[in-house]
This record gives C-alpha cells, structure tokens and sequence, in this order.
C-alpha cells in the first residue's frame, strides 16, 4: 500500500514537474480602473456611462458629473511547448461592466488561439488590428475619455481574423499583419491591416519607437499612419500623422495630427497632448452630430498627470478640451465644445 502511495506521489510530481517545464501558465489577471468625469457635453464618455437614451433607443449625451468604467477587464492567458521550437498560445479576455448601473456583465475583448515559432507568430480570433498596434506606446491618455480615438478612427478590436507578428529582426525591426475573413464579416471586399516597426514602445533595448501602418476596410476606412516616439532622459516626446478616408462616402477624407509630452519626475508623469483632425471618424466627431463632409475641423488639447503609487495602482488625472466645427455646401456648423476633467484610479492583479 505504501509503495503504490510513493508510486502514484512520484508520477504526480514528474507529471506537474513536465507539464510546468511545457507551460508558461495559464495566467489570470484583470484590472478595475474606475474614473469621476465632468463633461460639459457627455460627447467623450466612455461607452455605456450616460444611460439616457430618446424615443429611437439612441443615447443622449448630456452634461454631468459621472462615474465611468475604463475597460476594466478579465482574463486568463499562456503558453505550452507542443513541439521543440514551437508553443501553442491562447489567450481570453473580456470587458467587465459590473460596476455600471446598466448594460451587459462582460464584454468581449482580445480573445485568440494560435502558434509561435522561430518564424513569428499566428494568431486567430478577435484581437486589436496591427492599424491600431501601430502606436505603440504613443497614447499618453489611452483607454480613458482622453484616448486619441476620441479624435481619430481606425482603433478597432476587430474579430474573425488571422493575425501575424514577425520575429524581432536585427533586433529593431519587424513586420505585422491582420486580414479579416471576408465571409465572416459580410463583407465582399478584403478587408486588413499591415504595419512595420521599429525600436522598442517600451523604451527598454531602444530610445526610439517608430511605425508605419496600413489599413483596408478595417472599421470602414482605408487609412494610413506614421507613429515616432522618443526618449531623451525622463522625457517622451511623440507625434503622429493619419490620413483616412470613408469606404463608404468617399466625399469623407482627411488627415489628423497629434503631437505629446510626457516627463517624469520623481514617478510623476506629467503629460500634455495637442490634436488637430479633418476626416471626422473620431468619437467626438460623431457624439457631437458631426456629418460627412469634405471641409471638417476638430482640436483638441489635454494635460494630465499620473503617478503610480505601488507596483498595482495607478492615480491619474486630467482634463481635455474638444472644438471644432463643419461645412456643408458652404454652410458651417459648430460643433458643441466639450470640456472634461477626470480622476482615477487603476488597479492591476
């Protein structure tokens, strides 16, 4: 009795002690990340805060102190050895919206299966498109009402697709790819993304990061992108350049410029954004009763701070300022501005 105790101790230990050698998790890990917002117009909340709709179910953006959710999430991911040189890596992710008074529990986010090699990586299920990757680190105020999608478009979580990232190459660069299948999305044209990039978004082998990317179709744009990043001490200074243009009324096309500081002192972030944009596919744009139109213009100016007060929490604050106006056979409308000052905090498990 006691042998087959030892036997079946030792084979449950060679068992786990392989499975781990193999494996690299799974991990779970989640955020909450909770905001007070002011808003003059509600045209930059996150999506689902303002639960006042009209008679057609649409929402109505109003003014207001509200409480908003930043895509705070779940989510389990890893990877394990199939084969010498190459892993199985998966990854589940959903958008947690229990904190919000109505609206759906969870929320899909980037969720996939794939496989990694010497030669890169593929990836298939839902997951951000290489067009929106091709930031990197350059969004100084991402995943809050500040998030430069407010400005611009073509920051899409798209599903039903195949993803693939290259191998660092020359330790520099590398060459990214999404591609949408067309029958999943009902669409008859091919609809993806390619970018190449260089340096580190991180900042940690590199003092530079800097990108160019494409998009077809993707969230109903064709557009095109510059990103460059870089870092000279405890200061990030950034800048990019999008032109964009509706797939579906061609008469919608233009470009839009963002440019940003952020310096650190003593742990403190302190960052300052400035945007211009004349193609209308941002967030503010549309709240706003924006239209298509080939004469758009909208600005934007933030300041914020952050300051990471333990290796899981996060403090922030900032306030933006949005304006901007449109032609319609030479007849100009002005856009409601919209002024918002957010706190926060974000924590990470």
């Amino acid at each position: 009795m006691k042998k087959t105790l030892l036997s079946a101790s030792v084979v449950s230990v060679l068992t786990l002690t392989s499975f781990a050698a193999l494996a690299d998790g799974p991990d779970f890990y989640g955020r909450l990340d909770l905001s007070v917002t002011n808003t003059d117009t509600g045209s930059t909340l996150q999506s689902g805060t303002n639960s006042k709709k009209d008679d057609n179910d649409k929402i109505i953006y109003e003014s207001g102190t509200y409480i908003e959710n930043n895509f705070s999430n779940l989510g389990v991911k890893g990877t394990e050895k199939i084969a010498d040189g190459v892993d199985v890596v998966y990854q589940m992710e959903f958008q947690v919206e229990n904190t919000s008074g109505k609206g759906d529990v969870f929320k899909a986010r980037n969720t996939f299966l794939g496989l990694k090699g010497s030669g890169g990586t593929i990836l298939v299920g839902r997951n951000d498109t290489v067009f929106k990757a091709a930031e990197g680190g350059f969004d100084a105020f991402g995943n809050t009402n500040a998030d430069m999608d407010r400005l611009l478009g073509g920051q899409v979580r798209s599903a039903d697709g195949f993803w693939y990232y290259s191998p660092v190459m020359a330790d520099i660069f590398a060459i990214n790819a999404t591609y949408l299948m067309e029958d999943n999305n009902g669409n008859d044209d091919a609809q993806y993304a390619v970018n190449v990039t260089f340096g580190d978004k991180g900042f940690k082998k590199h003092n530079y990061y800097v990108a160019g990317a494409y998009n077809k179709g993707i969230g109903g744009i064709d557009a095109y992108r510059a990103v460059g990043q870089f870092k000279v001490g405890d200061v990030k200074i950034g800048g990019l350049f999008q032109n964009a243009e509706s797939t579906s009324n061609s008469i919608q096309e233009g470009n839009s410029y963002l440019v940003n500081i952020v310096y650190n002192i003593s742990g403190v972030n302190l960052k300052a954004e400035y945007g211009m944009d004349e193609a209308g596919f941002g967030n503010y744009y549309k709240n706003s009763g924006g239209v298509a139109s080939d004469d758009i213009n909208v600005s934007n100016f933030t300041i914020g701070a952050d300051y990471r007060i333990s290796k899981s929490t996060l403090v922030f604050g900032h306030y933006a300022m949005y304006e901007g106006d449109y032609k319609v056979a030479g007849a100009k409308t002005d856009l409601a501005d919209d002024s918002v000052f957010s706190v926060g905090m974000r924590y990470d498990f």
